[in-house]
């Protein structure tokens, strides 16, 4: 017997399927073609669909590079998270996450060039920059709590946590933009070197 509740539950399978899809054609055109490239046209071309599909799914071009932003550091953060689970001490955190954020973003590296697209061109309302220090709240309060851990279990010297998680974001940012822009460059070693730099910097 047919159940009455299949009918929705197909549909918002298809709706879902079909965003991802969108998501997925504009995290590659942003990287092939840049932001001023990626319009909405030119993303429903190479998704093989009409430019009104996008738009029954999105309002427009800011909301569908928001999601572009929501979904990549969504898989960033799941990726990290199950990386980090098996971590006992605060400085095997700290090394952890840059080597899982590398290790993500080196698989990844399409989703890279989308976000310095995105990063270095997105506007708000009163057009400023959509993203920037501003909207890293969450990820410095993150960063912080593994430094405060490691401060109040003796692992870590004294130091002002917000300095330190605002250091260790850029230099995470820049190790994936100098690899963005120089090809062959050893992301690996890079966040190798990076995680025992801040080693270093907080015992």
């Amino acid at each position: 017997m047919r159940s009455e509740n299949k009918p929705d539950g197909q549909k918002t399978f298809i709706e879902e399927a079909r965003r991802a899809q969108i998501i997925a054609a504009t995290i590659e055109v942003l990287a092939e073609a840049g932001f001023a490239g990626a319009s909405l046209a030119a993303i429903a071309k190479h998704a093989g669909i009409s430019k009104g599909v996008i738009s029954y799914h999105f309002a427009g071009k800011n909301e569908l590079m928001e999601e572009v932003v929501e979904q990549v550091y969504t898989r960033i953060a799941e990726h990290v998270v199950s990386r980090m689970q098996s971590g006992t001490t605060a400085r095997e955190l700290l090394r952890t996450h840059i080597l899982a954020v590398a290790g993500h973003m080196r698989d990844n590296r399409v989703q890279v060039k989308a976000l310095g697209e995105i990063f270095t061109n997105l506007r708000d309302a009163k057009g400023g920059l959509r993203y920037g220090m501003h909207t890293d709240e969450v990820l410095y309060q993150g960063l912080e709590t593994i430094y405060q851990w490691g401060q109040e279990n003796g692992e870590f010297r004294p130091f002002d946590r917000r300095v330190m998680a605002i250091t260790h974001n850029a230099a995470v940012n820049a190790m994936f933009a100098y690899w963005v822009m120089t090809p062959g460059h050893d992301l690996d070693a890079h966040a190798n070197e990076l995680a025992d730099l801040f080693e270093r910097a907080v015992t």
